[in-house]
């Protein structure tokens, strides 16, 4: 079963804590992951961002949410029990507890006008990331995320498809010196662009002492790369004494190229458009940052009045 939405785990997270005892909140997640019979890859399940699994975020938003709405509260760090409204719920309970269900309770209505004062509305409401998703904000940030860097992959693209060839190749030696290879653009550049015939072939340093050499290919291709080029160019290694290779191209590998370079002796690695944009944007070749937006949340060593007495 798939990780179900937060909304989802609102009513079991409350049900869970129906004995009125204090519980951690790590404690109740996998009642909770037995509860929706959630396998181990479901909870391994990640974040686009990768910061975060998918499950415990969601949990962590409920209790969140739940304590907005004094149907929990928290005695102490990272514990919960059930509050007297809570028990009250429950003693009638709706057949989901959603934010929509919670915007009719007094004592969340101040948490969703707080983002009203912040929107300009006359009216409350929670969060707008939230409004009509069943995701949590940030889940939802991190989807707008996502969804910018992915259109910044295919602008990127597309850039590249209309740049020289003398363009491309110093922008592969640009990226690959920024991962760490060929010592310094110098280097680098003194060790590749020897075909000039579109792409770059030739061999870059390791590292920076040189103790062992990558064959370099790229090309700037619209069409699929096939099996029977990644075998020319990992037979055109032994001219060059090397056993290790990396294939670029601004297009993709076909399954069965992908599948020639996992069985061979030879250490090639593949990397398509898409890794290689996605490279271009991890290690800032070509790319600038428009805008930071810090995801900030409570201190909670600094709140600790405990620690701080002691």
């Amino acid at each position: 079963m798939a990780v179900p939405d937060f909304q989802s785990i609102m009513l079991p997270f409350l049900k869970a804590l129906a004995d009125g005892q204090q519980q951690r909140t790590r404690e109740l997640m996998p009642k909770l992951a037995s509860h929706f019979h959630l396998s181990d890859s479901d909870l391994k399940q990640l974040l686009p961002s990768g910061t975060q699994r998918v499950f415990e975020n969601r949990v962590f938003w409920v209790s969140s949410y739940l304590r907005h709405a004094a149907l929990i509260e928290s005695p102490q760090r990272g514990v919960v029990r059930i509050t007297e409204i809570g028990r009250k719920i429950l003693a009638n309970p709706p057949d989901r507890i959603t934010v929509g269900y919670l915007m009719q309770l007094p004592s969340f209505q101040p948490f969703g006008s707080q983002s009203a004062t912040n929107t300009g509305s006359s009216s409350a409401q929670v969060p707008p990331a939230v409004q009509g998703s069943d995701k949590t904000p940030e889940e939802d940030l991190e989807a707008i995320w996502l969804a910018i860097r992915n259109a910044l992959g295919q602008d990127l693209l597309g850039r590249i498809m209309s740049c020289s060839p003398s363009f491309f190749e110093r922008l592969v030696v640009d990226l690959l010196v920024k991962m760490g290879y060929g010592g310094s653009v110098i280097d680098a550049g003194q060790s590749v662009g020897m075909t000039g015939d579109g792409g770059i072939d030739g061999i870059i340093k390791e590292d920076k002492l040189g103790l062992d050499v990558v064959y370099i290919q790229a090309k700037r291709w619209e069409g699929q790369v096939g099996r029977p080029v990644v075998q020319a160019f990992a037979g055109s290694l032994d001219g060059f004494r090397a056993r290790k290779g990396v294939l670029i191209t601004t297009s993709g590998f076909s399954a069965d190229a992908r599948t020639y370079a996992s069985q061979i002796e030879k250490r090639i690695v593949l990397i398509d458009g898409t890794t290689l944009v996605r490279l271009m944007m991890e290690h800032g070749v070509g790319v600038t940052t428009a805008k930071t937006y810090d995801l900030q949340k409570p201190d909670l060593d600094y709140f600790d009045e405990e620690a701080l007495s002691g």
